[in-house]
């Protein structure tokens, strides 16, 4: 699908925020628009870029939705802040690492929405298909679907190398008019996080 403008999109590494969404450069992938940034990382450090869009209507599902999506990478071997929130309405608090990992390993996060966390929250998982060459054994290898604990808590073993995105759903308290009706509005925590082959 085409991607609107960011409502904001920037980084924040050492506690400091730095907004990049002038930045942005539009760019079109399969037709559909999309949005680029060349970033320079000068300094060591934990970089964790955030995106927050705007609100889309989506019909098939009679309502809103916006997904609060991040990635957190790591520069010239400073190591610490990976666990730090954003302080997004909907995040994933990554409890593992959210780099460094291989393919097999576990990756866990903490559900929270409005910095508190999400008893049983669901989360869908999907690997990013690039090049389309994996081909699923069926629609559910597709998305699959985990909850979170009493807590918040997820836990997923990526079984092959790649990005893979989680996202936690929820539903907000407060709706949005849609043809001067309340519709609901789904916010999802999104991360990606990437599998390293085993060489």
């Amino acid at each position: 699908m085409s991607l609107e403008k960011p409502a904001q999109f920037g980084v924040i590494s050492q506690g400091k925020k730095q907004d990049l969404l002038s930045e942005l450069k539009p760019e079109m992938i399969k037709g559909k628009k999309t949005w680029r940034l060349k970033y320079r990382v000068k300094r060591p450090g934990v970089y964790a870029f955030y995106m927050v869009p705007k609100p889309y209507w989506e019909p098939a599902e009679d309502k809103f939705i916006v997904h609060y999506t991040k990635t957190v990478i790591t520069a010239y071997g400073l190591d610490e802040g990976w666990d730090e929130e954003i302080g997004l309405k909907a995040e994933i608090v990554p409890l593992s690492r959210p780099y460094g990992l291989y393919a097999g390993n576990v990756f866990q996060g903490i559900v929270k929405v409005d910095g508190k966390p999400v008893p049983f929250a669901e989360v869908e998982v999907e690997y990013y298909n690039q090049k389309g060459t994996f081909k699923p054994a069926n629609q559910y290898m597709v998305t699959q679907v985990i909850r979170a604990d009493s807590n918040g808590v997820f836990t997923y073993a990526a079984p092959m190398p790649g990005w893979w995105g989680f996202a936690a759903l929820t539903t907000s308290k407060t709706p949005m008019k849609h043809d001067g009706k309340d519709k609901d509005v789904e916010l999802g925590a999104v991360i990606w996080v990437h599998f390293e082959k085993v060489k």
